[in-house]
């Protein structure tokens, strides 16, 4: 890998395709800054729902998006997102959170001050980034775009092993039926709707290992700098 210029890489994908996963260690093995996307919006759904806002009213949404102090941090190599003083890294991960994310991203004024935040925080880096507008919207030029997909019972089956490890378990039932839920609303939210880049590369993942993806991964983005 060249060490003398910098690159992006984005993977967009549906919810559970295990592009956090991915992204994580592909920027730790590449050196490279890790951004993941989704747990800034989850952080201004929780914002929101925090301060009482009605996530059906996109107006609210809109008036109230640029109140919300976010920021990012990394510490000890790790993403660690902040509203105000307070670190929600771990509450932006719990089950309910994540709905809360998907109303909040249809809002225009929501994505474009999200996009505006991504590409100020990746500007002049190395950068590994995942969410569902990655290669369209926020990196349109990176060096390498991903579409990483898998089967909804595959990534229902993997949340819910995450959030058992992390002590949230989850039936799989209401698990792979939030999964088709937030599928539906981001893919028919009018602004920024998760759709494949047409010069990525797509990759499903249903039947490989992580370690697996990395490394397909590291041989496109070996082709693409060469």
């Amino acid at each position: 890998m060249s060490a003398d210029r910098t690159f992006s890489v984005a993977i967009d994908g549906p919810a559970g395709a295990g592009k956090s996963t991915i992204a994580r260690a592909l920027a730790r093995q590449l050196d490279a800054m890790y951004l993941d996307t989704g747990a800034m919006y989850r952080a201004i759904g929780l914002a929101m729902q925090r301060a009482g806002i009605d996530l059906e009213d996109a107006a609210a949404v809109a008036a109230g998006v640029d109140d919300i102090p976010i920021s990012v941090d990394y510490l000890g190599g790790e993403q660690h997102i902040f509203l105000g003083d307070e670190d929600v890294t771990g509450a932006v991960r719990q089950p309910e959170v994540s709905l809360l994310a998907s109303k909040v991203s249809a809002v225009p004024h929501v994505r474009e001050r999200m996009v505006a935040l991504q590409r100020q925080i990746a500007q002049g880096h190395s950068v590994v980034m995942d969410g569902r507008d990655i290669g369209t919207k926020v990196l349109p030029d990176a060096t390498l775009k991903v579409y990483l997909d898998a089967s909804p019972e595959v990534r229902a089956r993997r949340r819910c092993l995450e959030l058992a490890q992390k002590n949230m378990p989850e039936p799989y039932e209401k698990v792979l039926e939030d999964m088709k839920q937030r599928d539906w609303l981001d893919s028919h939210r009018a602004a920024s709707p998760l759709t494949r880049a047409d010069d990525a590369v797509v990759l499903d993942s249903s039947d490989l290992a992580p370690d697996e993806v990395v490394a397909a991964l590291r041989a496109l983005l070996e082709k693409a700098l060469n």
